[in-house]
């Protein structure tokens, strides 16, 4: 599987958000000619890598950053920033570009005119096939973030570069001003959409034009109630075609991020191949369920929640047997299952006579059903590598029954008076209810209620093998323990545990849920069994 690359070009918030330039009481605008520094202007950014990192990781994109900016903030606003010395954000994208490389970059906060200038140089040169541009400049509140000449450099050197624009109605009239273009305030849908053509026309192959400034009723007319909102349309426009995307007018503090979010959702999109369209609408649907599922962080603008549609496993791979036997849930009855006072009684040579040879009828009768399980998850199995494993395993168990029957000989137990003997009440609970998931769930399923006994068995003897405190010489029961400690055993528990963890990457977190739960359950059937073998119960 190729990884896809994505490049990030932004400002950093400490505040791990996006960066959220509100009520900043002073800005020092480094490395402007004009030097113009901005004090006590009401400012909200929406450009952070920490978002644009988050979104991207939640997409399956790598994320290479370019950081132009850093910010002292949290959800309440910006203490300080510094910005980073454009010289040396030519480096970090060189540094990045010239070894990883990158499918796109996003563009947000560029802070500076000189920044800028190298941005557009650099892209160029390495011949950045696909770039998309948050054209950070105006504040939610109206205020220009962006001196004159950086808006200007903006325009005229990055537009004509930037696959996709996602200006916000001010950020556009803004560029629609430097260019000498006339730009009202659009006062209905038609006028978003010209507004959008406009844009498009000053160089970018298209223009998302983000309509959250001015939502709409339910028949897209202008609400002169803001109680009448019902509606946000973003406009796309790519030169011939205009597209629609309506989403649910939200009321939340928790929108911090969502204009980086929102660009780097669509940059992740079409590194992962997918036409503008498709990249655009999953983006819009990304933020807005962002936005729906946020939770409350800090005091002020909180940011939207990135991982709403992941999963992540709770386990490594391959580590599947090793998380579920660390389980609250199961640990205790694994526990009950492994050193269990029968099994203590076998590895210290005290377990009476009469009760093993009991548990060996039980054992043998049982592995006919457990022969039969098995052969129904080879039936079950949809690939020759599944068919093949679980036939391996009903082999593995005729070899053990020959062996089981062998061991049984020595103990004055005949193969036909194995066969004489009724199954207890805990034999027929237990395989049929191993033979009941079989039929009436799916091969996962049956793997997972087949699992305590082949595993557990091997975790037992393992551990009574290599216990100094196990009694060898002299034990009766010694043979028992090595039988499970054999080759042909270790390897069916190995292809069975692999199974499992090949299949249990690809389930959904109920799926699970209730799958352990059929483990949890065969296990204390497993602990029923060692019950009716120590003490006659479960007749």
């Amino acid at each position: 599987m190729t990884v896809k690359r994505v490049l990030v070009i932004a400002g950093s918030d400490s505040s791990g958000g996006a960066a959220n330039f509100n009520r900043l009481t002073r800005l020092c605008c480094l490395q402007i000619n004009s030097r113009e520094s901005m004090y006590g202007i009401d400012l909200t950014y929406d450009s952070g890598l920490e978002a644009d990192q988050r979104v991207l990781a939640a997409h399956g994109c790598y994320a290479l950053t370019a950081t132009t900016g850093l910010t002292a903030q949290n959800t309440l606003g910006v203490q300080d920033i510094f910005v980073v010395p454009s010289e040396f954000v030519r480096k970090q994208i060189n540094a990045g570009l010239e070894d990883v490389g990158a499918d796109v970059v996003k563009l947000g906060m560029l802070s500076s005119a000189e920044t800028i200038d190298v941005i557009a140089e650099t892209l160029q040169a390495h011949h950045v096939p696909t770039i998309v541009l948050d054209p950070v400049m105006v504040s939610t509140s109206g205020s220009q973030l962006l001196p004159e000449k950086a808006v200007k450099e903006v325009r005229t050197k990055l537009l004509p570069l930037t696959t996709i624009l996602t200006p916000n109605i001010p950020e556009a009239q803004l560029l629609l001003k430097d260019a000498g273009a006339e730009a009202p305030e659009p006062t209905s849908l038609d006028e978003m959409i010209e507004l959008a053509k406009k844009i498009c026309a000053l160089g970018p192959r298209a223009v998302l034009l983000k309509g959250g400034h001015l939502p709409l009723s339910k028949e897209h007319k202008i609400c002169q109630d803001p109680k009448d909102a019902t509606t946000v349309v973003d406009i796309l426009f790519d030169g011939t075609t205009t597209t629609l995307f309506e989403t649910e007018f939200l009321i939340s503090k928790n929108t911090h991020g969502t204009g980086c979010s929102l660009a780097s959702a669509i940059a992740a999109n079409l590194a992962s191949g997918k036409d503008m369209i498709r990249s655009v609408r999953s983006a819009v649907r990304f933020v807005e369920i962002g936005i729906k599922t946020s939770t409350d962080l800090g005091k002020g603008s909180g940011p939207i929640n990135h991982f709403h549609s992941t999963y992540t496993m709770p386990f490594a791979p391959g580590r599947f047997i090793e998380y579920i036997l660390d389980r609250p849930d199961v640990q205790r009855v694994w526990q009950d299952f492994t050193h269990h006072d029968f099994v203590k009684g076998m590895g210290q040579g005290t377990l009476p006579l009469q009760r093993f040879k009991a548990y060996l009828v039980q054992d043998y009768l049982y592995l006919v059903q457990f022969a039969r399980s098995n052969a129904l998850a080879s039936y079950k199995a949809k690939t020759m590598d599944s068919i093949a494993a679980s036939a391996q395993i009903v082999l593995h168990i005729q070899r053990e029954m020959a062996l089981h029957i062998e061991y049984c000989t020595s103990f004055g137990l005949s193969k036909q008076e194995m066969e004489d003997t009724p199954e207890t009440i805990a034999c027929t609970a237990y395989s049929r209810y191993i033979l009941d998931v079989g039929q009436s769930e799916d091969w996962l399923a049956l793997q997972m209620a087949l699992a305590p006994c082949l595993i557990g068995y091997g975790a037992i003897a393992k551990r009574l093998h290599a216990d100094a405190g196990t009694l060898r010489q002299g034990n009766q029961y010694w043979k028992w323990i090595e039988n499970y400690v054999a080759d042909d055993y270790t390897e069916a528990v190995q292809l069975g545990s692999a199974l499992l963890e090949k299949h249990m990457q690809l389930v959904s977190p109920s799926r699970m849920d209730e799958l352990i739960k059929i483990f949890v359950r065969a296990t204390e059937l497993e602990i029923r069994f060692w019950d009716m073998g120590l003490d006659g119960s479960g007749r």
